[in-house]
């Protein structure tokens, strides 16, 4: 078991060796990371800076969530989905499979400590991975020492807040779509939702159902398809067909079928790109909306969509035609982002510059000539994106949602398990004599 003892170092760090890697993030991806080194026997440690598994899923999405996809896309390395689960589990099922996940393979994060940063130190050839416990009135420090790291912090690990003129002086609520809970609080308010990706359709409808006034704010193109074609999931229907077919025909085929089932798109204000839905993903990362009822909401005038904001006044927006809408609250549907570049760095010459994130500057440690570009996502493309070098590992960066993540998953336990055999079985490993070290396992 893994344990900590009293013993400190003189700056009153704990110290702690670990003879396997450590895994930062116990969300989707770091589970199936654990999960597969633990078939191996491999030891290791996560890392989380919430109070619990899967803190996104948990603390930080809608009630009436569900998986977009369906679940034989979703399901984590070794363990499937319960048969009696519907095709598109809800938010509550996809937590309790993941709980149960976590039991069957005794994963048992440290929870509540947040990486402050990750350096890798080219003299001694070792991680050195330092965070700070999130409870308590004590500032509590510990230094994780490894060979191996994987990030497992995932493509959206915060919540993107953009820079609006005028957002600061609303003076009603604005909140950003993590922190929306349900439209039951919202009945009969007029509410703004800015972002036209699944999460603002899916928040607009969700405030449609409970009676409340949406407008959507749709500022740039967005491809929309039906969640099933003909009774089989769009994806699906997509992965078989590229078996045979390029993917521009593919491309094709899906925006005729989508035309077919749900009609013209523009006429609602929604203006599809140029590159195809398939096309667009690969090369930009840029996910397709897909329709669970949000565009017939549209059609019968629930849901109002307006075009880009110009400004924020006291209680009402201006929208880059002229119009100005009285409004309640506002909902920030604008995307996640990748947090890798506030702690890990890579590099013994620090690139130190500023980024501007929710409005606050922070310190950047990272070196963007490494692994992982500026925008926290490996550079090296899918499927190619999950090692770099110095034992560096990257779970669940793919733009490939949960079937991506799996497979970053068994890659890293299969290499870690081959550098496992060759070296760390067969050679004593050493530790740093300038910290008195904790051996973990």
């Amino acid at each position: 078991m893994f344990s900590f003892s009293g013993q400190t170092d003189f700056g009153g760090r704990r110290c702690v060796w670990v003879n396997g890697p450590v895994i930062v993030g116990a969300g989707p991806s770091g589970l199936a990371v654990s999960a597969c080194l633990k078939e191996q026997g491999i030891p290791f440690v996560v890392i989380e800076r919430s109070d619990c598994i899967a803190s996104l899923w948990q603390k930080h999405t809608y009630d009436r969530l569900k998986l977009h996809l369906p679940k034989k896309f979703c399901q984590l390395p070794k363990q499937p989905f319960p048969e009696e689960y519907p095709e598109y589990p809800t938010k509550k099922q996809f937590i309790s499979y993941l709980e149960n996940y976590a039991q069957k393979f005794d994963i048992k994060p440290q929870f509540n400590e947040c990486v402050q940063s990750a350096k890798y130190d080219e003299a001694c050839h070792l991680w050195r991975v330092i965070t700070v416990s999130t409870t308590g009135l004590v500032r509590l420090e510990t230094e994780y020492i490894c060979q191996m790291l994987v990030v497992a912090t995932g493509e959206n690990a915060e919540g993107v807040v953009p820079e609006i003129e005028g957002l600061k002086e609303f003076s009603g609520e604005v909140i950003h779509a993590k922190h929306y809970k349900s439209g039951e609080k919202h009945k009969g308010k007029k509410v703004l939702v800015v972002g036209c990706g699944n999460s603002g359709m899916e928040v607009s409808l969700d405030l449609s159902n409970h009676n409340a006034k949406p407008a959507m704010v749709v500022r740039s193109s967005v491809h929309v398809l039906p969640r099933e074609i003909f009774g089989k999931s769009t994806f699906d229907l997509a992965m078989m067909l590229m078996k045979w077919l390029p993917l521009w025909l593919v491309d094709k085929l899906l925006l005729i079928l989508a035309w077919f089932i749900l009609g013209s798109t523009q006429k609602l204000g929604i203006k599809r790109p140029s590159l195809g839905p398939l096309q667009l993903k690969n090369h930009h990362g840029k996910t397709p909306v897909l329709d669970i009822g949000a565009l017939e909401r549209i059609r019968s005038g629930d849901i109002t969509v307006v075009p880009g904001i110009k400004r924020f006044n006291s209680n009402s927006v201006e929208l880059v035609n002229g119009d100005t809408l009285n409004i309640d609250s506002v909902v920030l549907a604008t995307g996640y982002c990748s947090n890798v570049p506030y702690w890990l760095q890579v590099s013994k010459k620090d690139s130190i510059s500023a980024l501007f994130f929710g409005g606050k500057s922070k310190l950047n440690l990272f070196s963007e000539t490494e692994f992982f570009a500026k925008n926290g996502f490996p550079k090296t493309p899918f499927p190619n994106g999950w090692k770099g070098k110095c034992g560096l590992y990257a779970a669940g960066f793919t733009r490939r949602g949960l079937a991506g993540a799996s497979a970053d998953a068994m890659k890293i336990s299969q290499d870690i398990g081959k550098v496992w055999k060759e070296e760390l079985n067969q050679k004593k490993q050493k530790v740093p004599t300038h910290r008195r070290c904790i051996s973990t396992f």
